[in-house]
């Protein structure tokens, strides 16, 4: 059984009012997690005019981040604004800010929350892009930002259809945030948009959690239809059989269903679909021209969320008796080694039902 956390009142007692508390202050914000895309929000929130501090835990490619200003392995085409700092000293990053962005993969959500926890004075308000349910406890992040930091904490998400490389180029796009607190999703919607970036505030929390998981599996199973070289007619029917599967298990967690037909469910959906930029969709693509689960992994060189996601799914999706057919099958073959040819016979065998 996980220890219970100490709660403390961190977050305040009433709503924000914008007013109240300036969008542009010289606090500057933590983000923590230095892969493509906590360096693509770091660079967007430093253009936007926040100073932004960014940790990464491996020291040496933050030395030579803060020597070169460009994230070579994974931006390489993007300077740092003057903005941007960089640190591999977490306390440093965390040290004298009000607000984070936790922006790491879904399995290290729950420790680097704990570590932000463990702080003697800990941020007010905490914000992630990690997408995906806890693979253990099938949690959503916010589920476990409350486990481990209390409810009463200032929290928020960002989910949308951003690919790193463009908003790191600066290349108009959109995403949403969502929080509890509408004046925070608010306020944080105001640090982040410039002239080619436009966050959209959200008080769905839950909806905007599921799309951002669900999304990943999906992905997978679209890789494996063009893989497999079925054409365009397959391609759409699963995203469009695919986003009723997300919006059925939204709605089972309480979501909104209204969440699901916007950035977070169905643009990011499509987005993840059908570009290569998409590292799931890459991945399915390898299961399709015949390599195994870790041979298809090792080829992306980066974290393949809905590996985790298509486990953490089907735990939810059962617990709650939410019928997912195509997440069923792309976990068969993540997990039980069926092949994507038969997992396709499989769907398309399904009994008739009214659409």
């Amino acid at each position: 059984m996980r220890e219970q956390p100490q709660k403390r009142p961190r977050a305040l007692t009433e709503p924000i009012s914008i007013e109240a508390v300036p969008i542009s202050t010289n606090d500057r914000i933590a983000v923590l997690g230095s892969g493509s895309w906590g360096t693509a929000l770091a660079v967007q929130l430093a253009r936007a005019g926040k100073p932004t501090i960014m940790w990464g835990i491996e020291s040496q490619e933050i030395a030579a981040m803060a020597k070169s200003r460009i994230n070579s392995t994974y931006l390489p085409d993007v300077n740092f604004p003057d903005g941007l700092d960089v640190t591999s000293d977490f306390e440093e990053a965390i040290s004298g800010t009000d607000d984070a962005l936790v922006v790491v993969p879904s399995h290290a959500f729950r420790e680097t929350l704990q570590r932000v926890a463990a702080l003697s004075s800990p941020p007010q308000f905490v914000a992630w892009a990690t997408k995906g349910f806890e693979s253990e406890s099938g949690l959503l992040p916010h589920q476990v930002a409350d486990e481990v930091l209390g409810a009463e904490m200032l929290t928020a998400v960002l989910s949308g259809p951003t690919f790193a490389a463009e908003v790191g180029l600066g290349l108009p796009s959109a995403i949403a945030v969502a929080s509890r607190n509408p004046d925070y999703a608010l306020r944080l919607a105001h640090m982040m948009t410039t002239d080619n970036f436009r966050a959209y505030p959200s008080k769905d929390v839950v909806g905007v959690e599921v799309g951002g998981a669900t999304k990943n599996v999906l992905a997978i199973g679209a890789g494996i239809s063009d893989g497999l070289g079925f054409g365009a007619n397959t391609r759409v029917a699963l995203i469009t059989r695919g986003l009723m599967e997300m919006t059925r298990l939204g709605l089972a967690l309480g979501a909104q269903k209204d969440t699901f037909m916007g950035l977070s469910g169905m643009g990011d959906l499509v987005l993840t679909c059908t570009d290569n930029q998409s590292r799931n969709r890459r991945f399915g693509l390898g299961l399709a021209k015949g390599a195994d689960v870790e041979e298809a992994r090792k080829a992306i060189g980066q974290t393949v969320e809905g590996y985790y996601a298509a486990r953490a799914v089907r735990i939810v999706a059962s617990r709650l008796d939410v019928e997912m057919p195509i997440v069923e099958e792309i976990y068969k073959v993540i997990y039980e080694g069926m092949s994507p040819q038969e997992a396709v016979v499989n769907l398309m065998r399904r009994p008739i039902t009214p659409e």
